[in-house]
């Protein structure tokens, strides 16, 4: 068995652990640091939209194009008056991103550019693409989120409880908000492409937790009839018992992921491969940080605030109490008296040959 194979074998066992909940204040600190940093973010830079939710032009060059991007950005502004995004393909040619532009005033850009550009107008591909449509586009992409929060929390509220269902419900907004503010940090686009992309990793998200969860609901079935562990300790053992399998789907899923924005997106110059690769790489992350560090620790929380839970805490701590005590008191007494605590050979029976050698020892 690997090593990985074991950790996660003794993870499973209880045989070690990490106090993941037990330190959970530490992990809603970083999460709110993190999150007030993505929120600054939003504020001031904001959302770079795509053309598809603006409205505008696009215009594409043939391929193979020695114009840089700067110089593109300096011309496109020049024709149009308004600011201009400009990325370089992997065939070599330029797209022309300009918002806010109409139909009238396209051609007269195409031309200008195309003059500029040193290119004869009919090569330079133009595309129009409306405001009221992107507006359209933006609308169903809130309503969907909208439908997929509220369809959540009620499969959660139905399958498990509703503090499982409130618990998942802040890790996928944890995970939006955390997302999105990295896509104003960065200024990559927001496309069709990346709601998509934040769609899909809410569900990869929602899973992640969901296993935690069923861990965490077959063992505390019955919880209040035992006396060995508290709610909270259960919850960090159904973290622990899924550490490894949360890291490796995380980290198989990454994988490709990175290809698609550090090779696609970087290397390749697929600049079109950036709204969506970055989206699913930083939902990723985020999504197996908050099932681990935030949901779990959550629940054990809200859970933690029930009479039955609290009454259940006091019993624990009352029997470790009571078990410390009682091994104080056979270990207490005269230190003289008191025979060391052994391990090992000491403890089995001393056999009749050595016995009786050290009777004899006596009497002489």
């Amino acid at each position: 068995m690997s090593k990985l194979g074991s950790l996660g074998a003794r993870l499973h066992r209880g045989e070690i652990s990490y106090d993941f909940v037990g330190k959970r204040k530490i992990w809603y600190g970083v999460s709110i640091l993190i999150t007030i940093t993505a929120i600054l973010g939003l504020a001031v830079r904001g959302l770079n939209m795509s053309i598809d939710f603006q409205g505008g032009a696009v215009f594409t060059t043939p391929n193979h194009m020695s114009t840089s991007v700067a110089q593109a950005e300096t011309y496109a502004k020049d024709a149009s008056g308004h600011q201009a995004v400009v990325q370089k393909l992997g065939n070599g040619s330029l797209r022309i991103q300009i918002a806010g532009v109409d139909t009238d005033k396209s051609d007269q850009i195409k031309q200008t550019l195309a003059k500029d550009l040193n290119l004869n107008p009919e090569k330079l591909a133009a595309d129009l693409v409306g405001p009221s449509w992107g507006q359209e586009i933006a609308n169903k992409a809130w309503e969907g989120l909208a439908i997929f929060m509220v369809l959540v929390v009620i499969y959660l509220a139905i399958a498990f409880e509703w503090r499982m269902a409130v618990a998942a419900l802040v890790a996928l907004i944890h995970d939006i908000t955390i997302t999105t503010g990295i896509y104003a940090l960065v200024g990559f686009e927001v496309s069709p492409g990346t709601i998509i992309g934040l769609l899909t990793i809410l569900g990869y998200s929602l899973y992640d937790t969901v296993v935690v969860f069923d861990s965490l609901k077959e063992q505390t079935k019955d919880i209040t009839k035992q006396t060995r562990f508290t709610y909270s300790e259960i919850a960090n053992r159904s973290i622990n018992g899924t550490l490894v399998r949360s890291i490796n789907t995380t980290v198989v899923a990454l994988l490709p992921v990175a290809g698609l924005l550090f090779i696609g997106g970087g290397f390749l110059g697929a600049g079109d491969l950036n709204d969506i690769s970055l989206s699913l790489f930083v939902g990723l992350a985020a999504g197996a940080y908050s099932s681990i560090f935030i949901a779990t620790p959550l629940v054990a929380d809200l859970k933690e605030r029930e009479p039955a839970m609290k009454s259940l805490t006091k019993r624990v701590m009352a029997k470790r109490a009571q078990a410390a005590s009682e091994d104080g008191v056979a270990g207490g007494g005269d230190v003289e008296e008191a025979a060391p605590a052994v391990v090992g050979p000491r403890n089995q029976p001393v056999s009749r040959g050595r016995g009786r050698g050290r009777q004899t020892g006596k009497r002489r």
